[in-house]
């Protein structure tokens, strides 16, 4: 069922209406409005404040632009009944902790400043175990807590500290950490919290893949073991996140817990709803919001551009059905009706339509030389596509988003395309020209196989990635890409936040690639960007 489609007119333009209102009030009456107020409008039940629901079978939440809803399929989850909502730590924290609704089941920094002042920098999202920059921060006073947290509070970040395998080929030579976490033996590095929602596409579990990884006990997702290895990850992640995060003992969850936590977050779908300049995202023949996207199709190597390319690679591919040989650069199809508006039809909306129409367009046909990317361009050996290399592959944004109408990689191929990596010319700014200056300085030098000694092949980078988990210096900085729905209500963006908006994202690409957009090629794929 499309809650709001056309054939539902008169739901949609009262919605509509609603929602303008809404978006006029202040941001807590917006919030009020949007969770209370929705639910009569879309026939889905009344939800009351107390009523211990916290996620409904449709929800809507504010954005800076306009509105995100969440579905959750099989009906409202009752908030007591949910160990995902449950203390089974020691410090107070549970998963909704850092996953909260309201931030598209992630965090974002002016909640967590407002949570913050609101409890003077005692609720249990700050923790030194992870939510403070190092552990050993003193956080006395209010003020030595505002500057203990500082990453939490102006990024979003949590520090993730992986001990360095013993089976590792490379050594760590430097950790210049300016918060003190300078260890060579356990690192530290600064990551957002990835959304416990449109589970069901991923293709690895983590930044860096660990908890789908042999080398932490957990299972490679692959076509022929999905989607019981993506289920059996996620809940190795749950034991993982309350041991570590929540600092439990290890009893809980139990696996009748891990059991509900899993079926709980596999079971909701975000997506933009609505537009602040071009109203509902499913009206005028648009696909936008989370009830189509609960129903996308979808297996690991869906529409893989690598298979397409080295059919050896990511078996078995195919777009329609698994193996078809197919492959389509348009990845995402939800506003293509849009840009059928005419130019005559000039008001704000059309306007705002045809722009995020033109944006899906670039992001699905503008022509990207993707060049020193690991993971793409380099060897074989090194987790590349060919023997030698490829200095430069003329590719899309779905040669490495490549899920249709979701867009991150169908299969766990983890790249390094530089948002964690310093530039040569200025060692505090990526290779996108993005700040990196708050983030620690790691060097690592790859050892000779025969003595064990560091060489001279180095690389300085501000995040490890999966050589962190599989000990490859090959592997350094290589990460896995997001899923794209849901985006405007998850700001600040990369693993590591230093793309504080849509538009900063959109510049790093146009840096790291060189692009050459003009200003409005910025603007529909930023409106684009938003919608999703």
């Amino acid at each position: 069922m499309t809650i709001l489609s056309d054939k539902k007119s008169s739901l949609a333009n009262r919605l509509f209406h609603f929602l303008a209102r809404a978006r006029s009030s202040g941001l807590r009456n917006r919030a009020r409005l949007a969770i209370a107020g929705f639910f009569p409008l879309a026939a889905m039940g009344a939800f009351a404040a107390g009523d211990g629901i916290l996620i409904p079978k449709f929800a809507v939440f504010p954005d800076s632009s306009g509105f995100f809803a969440t579905v959750k399929q099989g009906g409202p989850t009752v908030e007591a009944t949910n160990p995902f909502f449950q203390n089974l730590g020691t410090n107070g924290r549970r998963c909704v902790t850092c996953h909260e609704p309201s931030d598209a089941m992630s965090i974002t920094p002016p909640h967590i400043r407002a949570r913050f002042e609101a409890t003077h920098g005692t609720d249990p999202l700050f923790r030194p175990v992870d939510g403070a920059n190092c552990p050993t921060a003193d956080g006395s006073t209010l003020e030595e807590r505002r500057e203990a947290y500082s990453l939490l509070l102006t990024r979003g970040l949590i520090r993730i500290g992986i001990a360095v395998p013993t089976n590792a080929d490379y050594q760590v030579m430097s950790v210049n950490n300016s918060y003190g976490c300078n260890q060579t033996d356990v690192i530290s590095m600064y990551r957002r919290p990835l959304p416990t929602t449109n589970l069901p596409f991923l293709s690895a579990v983590m930044f860096d893949g660990r908890e789908s990884s042999p080398a932490t006990g957990t299972t490679k997702i692959v076509y022929s073991n999905y989607p019981t290895s993506l289920l059996n990850d996620l809940a190795h992640q749950s034991v993982d996140a309350t041991t570590g995060h929540a600092q439990g003992d290890g009893t809980r969850p139990t696996a009748a817990e891990q059991e509900q936590m899993v079926d709980f977050e596999t079971k909701l779908f975000t997506a933009q709803l609505f537009d602040n300049h071009a109203g509902l995202l499913n009206t005028g023949g648009a696909q936008g919001g989370p009830t189509p996207l609960s129903t996308q199709p979808f297996f690991i190597t869906i529409n893989s551009s690598v298979h397409f390319l080295v059919p050896a690679f990511e078996q078995p591919g195919g777009l329609v059905n698994p193996g078809d040989g197919q492959f389509t650069s348009n990845i995402f199809d939800l506003y293509n009706k849009w840009a059928q508006n005419k130019e005559s039809e000039d008001d704000e909306r059309n306007a705002a339509r045809r722009s995020i129409a033109r944006g899906e367009q670039l992001f699905n046909t503008l022509q990207t030389p993707i060049s020193g990317v690991a993971g793409i361009n380099d060897d074989i050996a090194a987790g590349g596509l060919v023997a030698g290399g490829i200095p430069t592959l003329q590719g899309t944004c779905g040669t490495c988003h490549d899920t249709p109408n979701v867009g991150n990689h169908s299969f766990p191929t983890p790249l390094n395309i530089g948002t964690g990596d310093p530039s040569p010319s200025t060692p505090f700014v990526s290779l996108g020209g993005l700040d990196l200056s708050y983030l620690p300085q790691i060097t690592v030098c790859k050892t000779d196989s025969t003595t064990g000694l560091p060489t001279n092949d180095c690389k300085t980078t501000t995040d490890l990635g999966q050589a962190l988990i599989d000990g490859r210096f090959d592997h350094v900085g290589k990460i896995k890409g997001p899923i794209l729905r849901g985006l405007a209500g998850r700001a600040p963006y990369f693993h590591n936040g230093s793309a504080a908006t849509l538009l900063d994202a959109v510049n790093f690409y146009d840096t790291r690639f060189n692009l050459h957009l003009s200003q409005q090629n910025k603007d529909d794929l930023v409106a684009f960007l938003k919608t999703l």
